[in-house]
């Protein structure tokens, strides 16, 4: 890596550290806004636009903080027949690996506090990925938590197959451009309370 470089990258992982505090108080306020009903607008919206097919393997997250709750959407997918997995932590700097879950199945608690399926749970590579963030904007990009996670699982696995990588937030957590880098991936599609759409992405 030249010195240029290291100092482009240097230079982005600041702004993004503020851009972070920023979006955090946003999606905060942005929750508060929406009000309960958010969630099954949310799997409303996602259902409708998507349509996932009987049999696809649909990731889900379990939300933390002011994280939206996509409990609704992953119910709403479970009943067209989809298969729901979520996301585990293996190790810093690596990709996520994918296991399947049921409500009411056994939860681990991870290192970074998160909850995810035992060990025992089998693995598998998601045909959509519903992804949480902090922010995003029109050209589709995200803004995440900073561990790589997210970017580092979407490149892994659509080397491999097609995957469908959805970002779901608050509708008041969109900004006209998120920060980011060669190695951030782009979404396929974003759903908020106010609807589903494809990104633009870039001119």
């Amino acid at each position: 890596m030249t010195e240029t470089a290291k100092n482009d990258s240097s230079d982005l992982a600041q702004i993004k550290v503020a851009a972070r505090k920023a979006a955090s108080a946003a999606r905060k306020a942005a929750k508060q806004a929406a009000g309960d009903k958010a969630s099954q607008s949310v799997a409303d919206a996602f259902v409708r636009a998507l349509k996932p097919a009987s049999g696809a393997i649909v990731s889900g997250f379990l939300p933390i903080g002011s994280e939206i709750d996509v409990l609704s959407l992953l119910e709403a997918a479970r009943g067209a027949g989809c298969k729901i997995c979520l996301p585990c932590v293996i190790a810093p700097a690596q990709p996520l690996v994918f296991r399947l879950w049921s409500p009411g199945d056994p939860l681990v608690t991870e290192a970074f506090g998160t909850k995810a399926p035992a060990d025992s749970a089998p693995a598998v590579a998601p045909d959509i990925l519903i992804v949480p963030m902090l922010a995003f904007d029109r050209a589709g990009y995200r803004l995440g938590y900073g561990g790589g996670f997210y970017d580092r699982s979407l490149e892994a696995l659509r080397r491999t197959k097609s995957v469908t990588a959805v970002g779901v937030a608050f509708a008041g957590q969109e900004v006209d451009i998120v920060p980011r880098g060669v190695y951030d991936q782009p979404l396929d599609w974003i759903v908020t309370e106010a609807g589903a759409f494809r990104p633009a992405g870039e001119e």
